[in-house]
């Protein structure tokens, strides 16, 4: 397995959002997370998609405390009669009065739910059983996720992969080998469809038999960087899927771009950084997964070229270098059988249950 190393819980190379990577009220979350069984949310089940829609735009609030207030309020309808101190007293903790405005926030949650609807998009909640389990059980999980298209089986495990947007040949080549092959074993691919690597990452993806998940840095309405929109048809065309914690419309803001990082690392349970140097965004999810216990690999074709330094340094400090799908299934305790029974076996298990 793959050992820990040691990176600030901050990013060195973007601003922070302040509650980013403050602690969450676990205890919440884990009560949360225990009314869920195989037929969905059992227990504290929040149904109203108009709350849901508001509270998802509440980015002043953390996760813990958008699920404490919707155990709370419950409907939508509540929502008008609470107060900025009704609010605070919900989360504990004070809250700026400013920011509570609970009519703009029900009007665009009207609005969201007519625009997702125009698109055939939908909004996935922290409560509803098509939330990926594996990215409930990280640090931070968003609350919930705007979602065009297919997500997988949920006993799938999925292979994050990374690296520079201004990749070499080799890079690029790697990536595409690397995505194509895990995906003919039908393994997805998660990404964050920006050039370079990313990019790479999901065509190879689409070449094989799987599918893949793009993840943006901003609302599900607007296709980043608008260069990929091809792709990112290609993606919804052949079974994939495009997803985003932020609503429609919004603003892009620089710290978007470490919140979609962790999303990558968490929907995933491995993650392949490719070719990065020093100060690469996809360092920032290799420290996402790492800090979740997940495993990092290094493709081991760009292994010691000048673009490659943030890698190389990940590989330094323990994560291993990979070239093949063989060698991650093995290191994954898969070696000596068949990789489709493997899969297969996750599919059967669904099924019976």
């Amino acid at each position: 397995m793959v050992r820990r190393f040691a990176m600030s819980n901050h990013s060195r190379h973007y601003p922070q959002k302040e509650t980013l990577f403050r602690a969450e009220n676990a205890s919440v979350l884990a009560s949360a997370a225990q009314t869920c069984n195989q037929d969905g949310w059992a227990a504290q089940v929040v149904q109203d998609e108009q709350l849901l829609l508001a509270v998802q735009r509440m980015s002043f609030l953390r996760t813990a405390e958008k699920v404490r207030l919707c155990h709370t309020v419950n409907e939508s309808s509540r929502l008008h009669a609470l107060s900025a101190a009704d609010v605070q007293e919900i989360v504990g903790r004070p809250i700026s009065v400013e920011k509570w405005q609970s009519e703009l926030l029900l009007s665009e949650a009207i609005r969201d739910t007519a625009y997702l609807s125009r698109i055939k998009a939908r909004f996935v909640s922290i409560f509803d059983p098509e939330y990926p389990p594996q990215l409930r059980e990280t640090y931070h999980p968003p609350f919930g996720l705007f979602v065009r298209g297919i997500l997988p089986p949920q006993e799938l495990p999925l292979v994050a992969m990374v690296g520079t947007r201004v990749a070499s040949t080799r890079g690029i080549n790697a990536a595409f080998g690397l995505a194509r092959e895990l995906s003919n074993s039908r393994i997805w691919i998660v990404s964050g469809l920006a050039r370079g690597i990313d990019s790479a990452s999901h065509r190879g993806a689409l070449a094989g038999h799987a599918g893949t998940i793009a993840v943006l840095p901003r609302g599900i309405e607007t296709i980043y960087p608008s260069s990929n929109k091809m792709l990112a048809a290609s993606i919804l065309d052949q079974g994939g899927a495009i997803v985003t914690e932020y609503p429609p419309f919004c603003v892009l803001n620089k710290y978007h771009f470490p919140e979609r990082n962790r999303i990558i690392a968490g929907l995933a349970r491995s993650s392949v950084v490719v070719e990065a140097p020093e100060k690469s965004g996809a360092l920032i999810t290799a420290e996402f997964a790492l800090s979740e216990g997940r495993d990092v690999y290094v493709h081991r074709a760009c292994a010691g070229k000048p673009r490659n330094e943030g890698a190389d340094a990940l590989a330094s400090q323990g994560s291993k270098y990979v070239q093949s799908a063989a060698e991650i299934f093995a290191d994954w305790g898969w070696l000596g059988s068949d990789t489709s029974v493997k899969v297969g076996s996750f599919l059967q298990n669904k099924g019976s249950r």
